[in-house]
């Protein structure tokens, strides 16, 4: 697992020592005599470097049988992108386990749909994880678990459904193996509702320095109204979550170094699935320092990455409608009046926040209607929508092949398409080349780059190609 660091143990020893919040998250602390994993930030007195094991994820220090520190809470720490020091396979079983498939299915299942077997999955989430893929997601549960006991005043029944739990009775066996305590015992005593009752607040961590105006500001120029709200102070959206409507809202805690998630009138058993969507969205698993420092080199990229150091993908919530925005784009009217013509009303104490964006199955098989969108944009738009009901497309898999799918099934353009793994799947390296800005930055002269040039231009970008293209969308407002 130290080799996942891609740190030695003298810098692991020297960032343990100083508690340095840029690694908070990026790897863990377990103490032998002990048996407690910590952050790199935990307060506690410094353990002698002989009695230290290190771990690049939670679930690698569970599963050599160390508990999480009640006193840092583990839980609490910023993510790391799923991408980093992972195999093709592995970066998508995460993503598949982040969503949810280990809740309700097996890893048999799991490895059936990745095209290999169970055993082999296992090998490779021990090389690249440190740990197993139950381990993985029971860790994730347990995570999720602990943050709504500490942050929320949910019900234990709730949250037992919320973080996907198949019974109260497992839920407080695995908690007592876990932690020595029942799940009640981290109560805190006192603790009243701050709103009302189907609301719920949780925090994203993030690593600092986080650029909350770059990303309000890019979300607001797309707004569509009656779904979103945006102001510089805070995000609203409506949001259809398993066939319920629910209400999202994110606004910066930046003397925390979080943002805070409200949520409202989403069912207990989504709130993870909520959470884990948002940290996408707004790119809270970032880690700036890492995509700082592999950018600020270049001769063109550098004065905006020293302009925008906390700089972050803005992401999509649902990858259809960010394929969907995609194909409207520029024409917001048009986008506007396909969302009031085909999405779904409904009753919000919001009054900026009345609609639903249209499900791929109303928009399939809708009739060309006057007043919309050109006969072009609908044919795309009705293309990909039965592409995804046929189950010709599917955005559960891997970025390349949803790529691909995009560009053979749905008739895109390669950059649309890598527009939309972009900020539909948070690709870090997915690169929009025919972007008219993008082509037009690259050349040093007033004729813009073709996508050959600026594709050649931006291979020193990779892996972080996607954090170049908002680098220079951002330097250009």
């Amino acid at each position: 697992m130290i080799d996942e660091l891609a740190l030695d143990i003298p810098a692991l020893d020297r960032a343990r020592i100083s508690r340095d919040a840029r690694f908070d998250g990026k790897f863990f602390i377990a103490v032998k005599t002990t048996g407690i994993y910590c952050r790199p930030i935990c307060p506690s007195r410094t353990s002698n470097s002989r009695n230290v094991r290190y771990y690049a994820t939670a679930a690698a220090a569970a599963e050599a049988g160390f508990r999480p520190c009640l006193r840092c809470r583990p839980e609490a720490a910023p993510g790391t992108p799923a991408w980093l020091g992972t195999s093709a396979v592995v970066r998508r079983a995460l993503r598949l386990i982040e969503q949810g498939i280990l809740d309700h299915q097996s890893v048999d299942d799991l490895a059936q749909k990745l095209g290999l077997g169970s055993r082999h999955l296992r090998r490779l989430f021990f090389k690249h994880v440190g740990a197993s893929p139950v381990s993985f997601a029971q860790t994730r549960r347990l995570q999720f678990a602990k943050r709504l006991l500490d942050e929320t005043t949910l019900p234990i029944t709730e949250v037992a459904l919320a973080a996907g739990f198949g019974s109260v009775r497992r839920f407080n066996t695995t908690f007592l193996q876990t932690y020595g305590r029942a799940p009640r015992e981290f109560r805190k005593k006192g603790r009243k509702d701050e709103g009302p009752e189907d609301e719920v607040i949780l925090k994203l961590a993030f690593r600092p320095p986080y650029d909350w105006k770059q990303v309000i500001s890019f979300f607001s120029k797309q707004a569509i109204p009656g779904v979103e709200h945006v102001t510089e102070e805070g995000y609203c959206r409506t949001l259809r979550i398993n066939g319920t409507a629910a209400i999202v809202s994110v606004r910066p805690l930046v003397e925390d170094d979080s943002l805070e998630l409200s949520v409202k009138g989403a069912p207990s058993n989504t709130l993870l699935q909520i959470a884990t969507m948002a940290r996408r969205v707004f790119d809270t698993s970032a880690d700036p320092s890492r995509t700082t420092f592999a950018l600020r080199s270049d001769s063109l990229l550098g004065p905006c990455v020293k302009q925008r150091p906390g700089l972050r993908i803005a992401g999509e919530w649902d990858p259809f409608e960010c394929a969907v925005r995609a194909i409207m784009h520029p024409h917001s009217l048009s986008l506007a009046w396909l969302v009031n013509r085909f999405g779904d009303q409904i009753i919000s104490r919001t009054n900026d926040l009345q609609l639903l964006f249209p499900t791929p199955a109303v928009l399939a098989n809708v009739d060309i209607v006057a007043g919309g969108p050109s006969k072009k944009r609908w044919t795309s738009v009705q293309k990909l929508a039965r592409s995804v009901v046929e189950g010709k497309l599917d955005f559960s898999a891997a970025a390349d092949c949803v790529v691909r799918q995009l560009v053979q099934v749905s008739d895109l353009d390669l950059s649309t398409a890598e527009y939309i793994a972009l900020r539909g799947l948070g690709e870090p390296d997915a690169f929009p080349a025919d972007d008219e800005e993008l082509r037009q930055f690259g050349s040093e002269t007033d004729r813009p780059l073709s996508c050959e040039e600026l594709l050649a231009r931006a291979e020193s970008w990779r892996p972080w190609r996607g954090y170049a293209a908002f680098h220079v969308w951002s330097c250009a407002d």
